[in-house]
């Protein structure tokens, strides 16, 4: 169980969305935690996979490479 505080504004916006999508306020959070939670791992492996490679190739030289250009 999780219990947070939110300010009156966000409130409202979320009670908003809980009447447009027809749910509940802990479905709309828990929701919006999924993909935050998802997209800050998807940064974190783009982060290190950027971190680990050790060289630039040119879209031209990685098509080659792959054999896309014929």
């Amino acid at each position: 169980m999780l219990a947070i505080r939110l300010d009156k504004e966000l409130e409202k916006e979320i009670d908003l969305l809980v009447k447009a999508k027809g749910s509940s306020r802990s479905a709309v959070v828990r929701e919006a935690i999924v993909h935050f939670l998802d997209d800050n791992e998807d940064l974190q492996l783009a982060r290190q996979a950027l971190s680990e490679s050790h060289s630039a190739k040119s879209l031209q030289a990685l098509r080659q490479e792959l054999g896309l250009d014929g």
